[in-house]
C-alpha cells in the first residue's frame, strides 16, 4: 500500500485536526491535551504548537504512561481532555490511557485524537478526530516515522513477513 502520509500531509493533518478540537469544542477554553507516551506525545506537542502559533491559545499538555499513571503536571478535573496518539487499532492502549487519566482526576469530557485509525478494534473504543482511516489486515502495521525521533515524518503500510 505504501506511504500514507508524507511530511506535508501529516502537517496539513495536525492543522486540520487543531481546528477541529476548537470547533467541537467551542473553542479551546479549557481543553487541555494528553498524549500517550512515545508517539502520542510528539502528537500532542505538534497540536499544542501549533494552536499556540496560530490561534494565540497556550493549552496545558503533557504526555500520559498509562503504566505509570503519573501525574501531567497540571490538572484535568472539570477539563475537556484531547488523548492524542499516532494509530488506532485494537483500542487497548486507548482504554488503558482513559483508566490512568481517571485515576489521575475527574475530566469533564475525554475525546481520543489519533492520526490513523486503521480499524481492528478488540474493545468498543471510537476516536473523535481522525486524521485518516485505513483499514489494514492483521498481516499489516502502520510504520510511523517522525523527524523529532530521526526519521523523516511518514506513515506507511508495511505487510508483515511471515516467518518461515
Amino acid at each position: 500500500m505504501g506511504t500514507l502520509m508524507d511530511e506535508t500531509g501529516l502537517h496539513r493533518t495536525v492543522i486540520r485536526l487543531s481546528h477541529e478540537i476548537g470547533e467541537r469544542n467551542k473553542g479551546y477554553h479549557d481543553v487541555v491535551l494528553v498524549g500517550v507516551k512515545g508517539n502520542g506525545g510528539i502528537v500532542a506537542k505538534r497540536i499544542h504548537g501549533y494552536i499556540r502559533d496560530s490561534e494565540g491559545y497556550d493549552l496545558p499538555f503533557g504526555t500520559l504512561d498509562a503504566a505509570s499513571g503519573s501525574g501531567l503536571g497540571f490538572p484535568i478535573d472539570g477539563k475537556t481532555v484531547v488523548l492524542c496518539d499516532d494509530v488506532l487499532y485494537t483500542g487497548r492502549s486507548a482504554v488503558g490511557c482513559v483508566d490512568a487519566l481517571f485515576r489521575l482526576g475527574n475530566p469533564r469530557k475525554i475525546q481520543l485524537l489519533v492520526l490513523v485509525d486503521r480499524g481492528g478494534r478488540e474493545l468498543p473504543v471510537r476516536a473523535d478526530f481522525v486524521g485518516k482511516n485505513v483499514p489494514t489486515s492483521k498481516e499489516e502495521y502502520i510504520e510511523v516515522g517522525f523527524e523529532e525521533l530521526g526519521s523523516p515524518d511518514r506513515f506507511s503500510v508495511i505487510r508483515r513477513k511471515h516467518e518461515a
